[in-house]
């Protein structure tokens, strides 16, 4: 009973009244310490942003508000900021912090921000969807890769 709690508090807990859908093969949760791990093809969608991965463990607060999501294997991702930009890429795996409203993206990180055709590298990207900020890193040997369109001006 206290297993379905969490989850439906889970899958419920909105932040501007957006519902939260996680779906996965399977589930375990221990409300003690405040982690759900979910495993198998996961599918988490939350107004316009989508997360899919292999497994993806939330942590909660006393509140039962999610405070991080650590996704894993095989990440993609479709996310939308607070200054309209749209990101779509690929990862290892990611980790976003919802209070800070912060994706942080790490190892084989492909990303591309629809809206501006630029196209991101690298081994760790950080993305700040308040801010609109993005930072990236290569690592010893593989350097952060930028693409991006450049209008020429018509003579």
């Amino acid at each position: 009973m206290k297993k379905l709690l969490l989850i439906n508090l889970l899958l419920i807990t909105s932040l501007g009244a957006e519902q939260l859908k996680i779906v996965a093969k399977s589930f375990n949760a221990d409300e003690k310490a405040g982690v759900t791990v979910f495993k198998g093809d996961v599918k988490i969608k939350k107004g316009f942003d989508e997360l899919n991965a292999s497994t993806v463990t939330v942590y909660t607060n006393v509140k039962r508000k999610p405070t991080k999501y650590v996704a894993k294997g095989n990440v993609s991702f479709y996310i939308k900021t607070e200054a309209q930009s749209i990101y779509q890429g690929k990862a290892q795996k990611v980790i976003f912090l919802p209070l800070q409203k912060e994706y942080h993206f790490y190892k084989n990180v492909n990303i591309k921000q629809l809206d501006e055709k630029k196209e991101i590298i690298g081994e760790e990207v950080v993305i700040s969807t308040v801010a609109g900020q993005a930072h990236a890193k290569g690592d010893g040997e593989k350097p952060v890769i930028m693409t991006f369109e450049i209008e020429e001006e018509k003579k």
